[in-house]
This record gives C-alpha cells, structure tokens and sequence, in this order.
C-alpha cells in the first residue's frame, strides 16, 4: 500500500498519528508538495480523482480519500490498538465526539488558518473574514470540549481514540497563526499537554510549519 501524504495539512497528518498509535509500518509514504501542485498532475488525479491529499492506494490499485474513511479501513486491517469501538455503544459515542469535533473546532480552526495564513494564499483565494469568522466559532466551540474533559480523560471515554486525533490536530493546527486555546479551558489545556507528550505526535507533526 501506498499513502499520498504533505507534511504540513492537518488531514494527512491525522492518518500519520493514527498509524502511529497502531505501529503500523508497512506503508509506503510518497510525500506530495501541494504548493508545486503535485496533488493535480494527470497521473495523481487518475488514481485519487480529486485533488485532494491524503489518498490510500491498496496493493489490488483501489485508492481511498478521505483522512476518516483511510483511518477506517487501517481500523479494519489493523485492528490493534482500537481506536473506532469495541462494542456498538461505544462506537456510536466515539463517533458522536469525533463529528462533533471535526464540524465544531477542527473544521472552523483549519478553515481560520487557510484563509488567514500569509504562506496558504499560494493554494487558494483567501477570505480574511471567512478566516476570522471561522476561528471564533472554533475557539467557542472548544468550551463544549472543555466541559467534556472535566468529566473524562479523553474525549470519548476511557482512552485515546480517534476523537482525540481529529480534534487535537485541528486545535494544533492554530499554531500556524499563533492561535491557541485560552487558558481559562483548563482541561482543554491539560488533554492538550497530554496529547503532545504521546509518541505519536513526533509522527504526526510536520518537519516545519511555512513562514
């Protein structure tokens, strides 16, 4: 298998961190740098039909987008540790906290960051004011985070799940602008140190962030 992968955006990065939580090491990762626009040649188009980054080819030549839908399928064939649910209610409370914090805080953070960051002009037609509308709505949304981890440790219960991933990348992806959560968010902040210590993070994290 083959992973199409760009060190620096947030979705990609998500299926490094996922993969790293399970050890899995027998992908192969092709790095693709989307300010040259190796992510719209004809051949990368052909086997992804968007794009879009991160893309999973199988070895059968079935490539699969979408950073959840990827995280799935390593899931299915990786199934060690678990990361999606155990049992049918768990899996419908971890998919209730990882919806909602990808359309909440992950989704308005990275949309805050690609319209206000200097260097992501060269991707995109930037809106300050879609950027900055987006930000304030994510930094809102994380006292719903808040409130949840003052009652738990992690986001969907008793240990690290994909929850977890989606919403510290989308957090973590602020950096780029400085942008951090208050510190008032107490366990915001204290899930947020606890998320960077874990090896995992070292491969998910980008070589560097663009001036």
């Amino acid at each position: 298998m083959k992973l199409y992968d760009t060190p620096l955006a947030p979705n990609p990065r998500r299926v490094r961190w996922f993969m790293a939580e399970k050890g899995i090491t027998d992908i192969e990762i092709v790095s693709l740098n989307l300010i040259k626009g190796e992510h719209k040649t004809p051949d990368y188009l052909e086997r992804a039909g968007l794009p879009n980054v991160p893309a999973l080819e199988l070895d059968d030549g079935t490539t699969i987008t979408e950073s959840i839908a990827i995280c799935r399928y390593l899931e299915s064939k990786y199934p060690e540790p678990n990361l999606f649910g155990r049992t049918p209610e768990e899996t419908a409370v971890i998919e209730m906290w990882m919806r909602r914090a990808e359309m909440m805080v992950a989704t308005p953070l990275m949309m805050g960051v690609r319209h206000t960051h200097p260097a992501l002009a060269a991707l995109e037609q930037q809106n300050p004011v879609i950027g900055d509308y987006n930000k304030e709505a994510g930094l809102r949304a994380l006292k719903l985070l808040d409130r949840r981890l003052g009652e738990s440790e992690w986001l969907a219960g008793e240990r690290i799940t994909i929850a977890d991933i989606v919403a510290f990348i989308g957090l973590d992806f602020g950096r780029l602008i400085k942008l951090a959560p208050p510190p008032e968010l107490k366990n915001v902040c204290r899930w947020a140190d606890v998320m960077r210590a874990r090896p995992a993070a070292a491969a998910g994290m980008p070589a560097q962030a663009p001036a």
